[in-house]
């Protein structure tokens, strides 16, 4: 299991020296995110100030871009990094597509099964001159002149991870992808009952061996110096959590508990801008089923018990800071059996 890490919202001035930092740590790979910045141009400062750690997004939003983009932007990082980059994709959900990205939304699983599918038959008609053929309800592709074609990498093809909570994209990752990013909002049980089971019915699809999908996910975790710093760390968490479960395509994850009511509320509280109220939906109960508390001491022990044999790559989400830069190193220390 590797220890990853993401790179906080930043002004790009800054992205380089702070991917520089997680790789002199010694984290395995440093995850942009779509938030309140583009998630690919803080990874080519990062491609130039480190020559270790993968370099992902974590995630870019797909239907935001076409195909064609996508696979340009990743080729490009690809290189750029020496054979680094993950093309981290998911969907978000139809309020952001529409209404943030302002760009169609339709049938989601499918069409991400078709850009992946293109961005694949780009990459052959770069990478092995295979003619420009992709057909489908949503993309189609059969023009690449050789002035478009950036020709093929010495460190070959990016991987391809996607993010998702439902089946459907559990099957996929197990079809089509390199990675599949678990949901934070995420329980053991819901590893053992949803993602696990589908994903493997997407490898048996297509042939493929469970070691071809690493599953990564960045986890919650409580921890403190002391029971007043988890205490506080708690509230934080819980806002996290409730914030994620009052999104209704994410129930499925609360269903699996019998918890589905408690998601109901939390949506209801959304909708009256009832943010910091929501907190209170989220029982010290589902807090441990859905985070690691623990103290300082202890944490990096209990995060390996829970996830060894689940996840082949983790991060801490954000509401749990590591603290300082000393603090991050004993962490990374501590996680790879070092003394």
């Amino acid at each position: 299991m590797k220890l990853d890490t993401s790179m906080a919202a930043a002004p790009l001035s800054e992205c380089g020296a702070s991917a520089r930092a997680a790789e002199e740590i010694g984290f395995e790979a440093v995850w942009t995110s779509e938030t309140s910045h583009d998630p690919f141009l803080p990874l080519v400062a990062a491609a130039q100030h480190t020559s270790r750690v993968q370099l992902g997004t974590s995630i870019a939003v797909a239907f935001a871009r076409s195909p064609m983009v996508l696979a340009q932007i990743a080729w490009d990082l690809q290189a750029h990094s020496q054979g680094r980059f993950i093309l981290g994709l998911g969907t978000q959900v139809k309020a952001h597509n529409e209404r943030r990205f302002g760009v169609k939304w339709e049938k989601p699983g499918p069409r991400l099964r078709e850009m992946i599918q293109m961005i694949h038959a780009i990459w052959d008609s770069w990478q092995d001159g295979a003619r420009a053929q992709f057909e489908g309800a949503f993309y189609n592709y059969s023009l690449m002149t050789p002035f478009f074609n950036p020709g093929p990498l010495p460190c070959g093809r990016p991987k391809i991870y996607i993010a998702g909570v439902n089946e459907y994209m559990c099957r996929l990752a197990g079809e089509l992808c390199d990675g599949f990013h678990v949901h934070p909002l995420h329980s053991i049980r819901y590893l053992d009952e949803v993602i696990r089971p589908n994903l493997q019915k997407g490898l048996q699809q297509a042939g493929r061996k469970p070691a071809e999908v690493s599953l990564a996910s960045s986890v919650f975790v409580v921890t403190g110096k002391d029971a007043e710093a988890i205490e506080k760390t708690k509230r934080r968490v819980k806002q996290q959590i409730a914030f994620y479960a009052s999104t209704p395509a994410y129930v499925r994850v609360l269903q699996v508990h019998g918890w589905e009511e408690i998601g109901r509320r939390l949506t209801e509280r959304s909708k009256k801008g009832d943010w910091a109220g929501m907190a209170d939906e989220i029982s010290d109960e589902m807090l441990d089923v859905f985070a690691v508390v623990a103290g300082e001491d202890d944490v990096v022990d209990r995060v390996k018990r829970k996830y060894e044999g689940y996840l082949d790559r983790i991060a801490f989400y954000f509401p749990a800071t590591l603290g300082d830069e000393a603090r991050k190193r004993a962490i990374v220390r501590a996680f790879n059996g070092a003394a």
